[in-house]
């Protein structure tokens, strides 16, 4: 993966997968060997869209192992507010950074971005489109948890607009995964995903309630009502908080179920979900940075 970039999930195959949740539990089991493998790199952030766990996990990856960031910060006190491109934006930020982390708000972004310079750009989050770093978070959490393969999953809430569900439900097609989605009818997946997952064989099964498959679920992935992207904030009210769980939900559940949710959550889990077992999604946010870590290592190159 070295001296490429990271755009969609599509990109990556079991192998590559596999790679970087190696790496990354090799890192996790041992952090200090890691330290000073990247001193003297510097990661560029620019980021276009509010973020708290990407932002700052990048920052602690990059840090941690030895490098430094440079931080684009808001976009009211820069030159995009002057009407500078996003094309000339990435291609200053190449002359200070040896890889960028872009998040935008316009879905295709990150790789136009990726045409104009020769560093690494990583995708985190181009609109309702790709989150593929999140994406191999997820999966390491769901490794650490229930295994990749001969699973079921469920991923519950905002399909349409949700591009964490994306890039996961495109990933979890290199594995033996059943794929199951709940939402309203106004919110499933959009009909080019739904495509791409059929055309990659994937066991796709598609409910408006979480209890016609509850049971079965190894894993339940929850995801938040996207209101942001929402055109009608009329359309945004008529589906916000139909889907929620709390504690008593899960009874019916396996023990084993793990329960996960991207974050930040609205009312979509109770806070009486947290000190079950079933919880993971803390332990989810905090795997981001030994998978960062990985990713950051395998891209821009480090001693062997």
């Amino acid at each position: 993966m070295r001296q490429d970039h990271l755009i969609s999930a599509a990109q990556l195959s079991r192998t590559d997968v596999e790679a970087v949740l190696d790496r990354a539990a090799d890192i996790d089991a041992d952090r200090e060997a890691w330290r000073r493998r990247h001193a003297g790199t510097v990661l560029g952030l620019c980021f276009f869209e509010p973020s708290t766990r990407t932002r700052m996990s990048f920052d602690t990856a990059m840090k941690r192992l030895g490098g430094r960031t440079v931080d684009m910060g808001p976009v009211d006190s820069t030159s995009v507010k002057k009407g500078e491109s996003l094309a000339d934006t990435v291609r200053v930020v190449e002359g200070y950074a040896d890889a960028i982390v872009l998040r935008h708000p316009l879905e295709g972004a990150a790789k136009m971005a990726s045409e104009f310079v020769d560093v690494p750009v990583i995708n985190a989050g181009d609109g309702a489109g790709q989150h593929p770093t999140q994406t191999l978070l997820d999966l390491y959490t769901i490794r650490e948890n229930a295994g990749l393969d001969d699973l079921t999953i469920g991923i519950m809430g905002d399909l349409k607009y949700g591009r964490t569900v994306h890039s996961l439900a495109e990933a979890l097609t290199n594995f033996d995964a059943r794929q199951h989605f709940i939402s309203p009818e106004s919110l499933q997946l959009p009909r080019s995903v739904r495509y791409d997952l059929h055309a990659a064989g994937a066991q796709v099964r598609e409910h408006t309630a979480l209890d016609e498959v509850l049971s079965e679920l190894d894993v339940l992935y929850v995801t938040r009502i996207q209101r942001e992207r929402f055109p009608d904030e009329n359309e945004y009210r008529k589906v916000a908080g139909q889907y929620q769980i709390d504690a008593d939900d899960l009874s019916v559940a396996k023990d084993s179920l793990t329960v996960m949710h991207p974050l930040p959550r609205v009312d979509e889990i109770a806070p009486d979900v947290d000190d079950t077992r079933h919880a993971k999604y803390f332990e989810q946010a905090h795997n981001a940075v030994p998978v960062r870590m990985a990713l950051l290592d395998m891209l821009i190159g480090g001693d062997d």
